[in-house]
């Protein structure tokens, strides 16, 4: 199985190739949806004949994709540096949230003033047509009033 994320700009975040059965992680640095394919080795030949292909995916999102106690055991900690290891990483995990929520804000705001900005152009331009419009009424309404000689020769 060949595994490959691709990061909200598109950009490759992993890309390994795996045996039959397998795990990966990966750590986003970008805010967004990323893209998860899976490639199979075999053939399509191989599925239509009766193969089977079996897929199992477990996405674990932020500090609860930490297994602390096969951390505990690896690094030999006590249950109180475990414990401060877990507030640490739940810290972490806010800071992370605040940032992904301040581009969220960056980017609505961006779009909010964007469109703004296209309503006021867009009124400005409507404004000027229907003033333009009211002075061709105006000129157009003067040419056909019926003049008396005496107004034509005077001017």
């Amino acid at each position: 199985m060949h595994v490959e994320v691709k990061d909200p700009d598109g950009k490759v975040v992993l890309s390994r190739q795996y045996g039959s059965e397998g795990r990966f992680t990966f750590t986003s640095h970008t805010p967004g949806e990323h893209q998860i394919c899976l490639h199979s080795n075999s053939t399509r030949m191989a599925l239509f004949a009766g193969g089977k292909l079996r897929v199992h995916l477990d996405i674990q999102v932020g500090e609860h994709a930490n297994n602390y106690p096969e951390i505990e055991a690896k690094d030999k900690l006590t249950e109180l540096q475990l414990r401060a290891r877990q507030l640490l990483d739940q810290v972490e995990q806010i800071q992370k949230e605040q940032d992904y929520q301040r581009y969220r804000e960056e980017c609505f705001r961006l779009t909010s003033e964007s469109t703004n900005q296209r309503v006021l152009w867009w009124s400005i331009a409507q404004s000027s047509l229907s003033l333009l419009a009211f002075g061709r009424c105006v000129i157009s309404r003067a040419s056909l009033r019926p003049r008396s000689w005496c107004s034509v020769l005077s001017v």
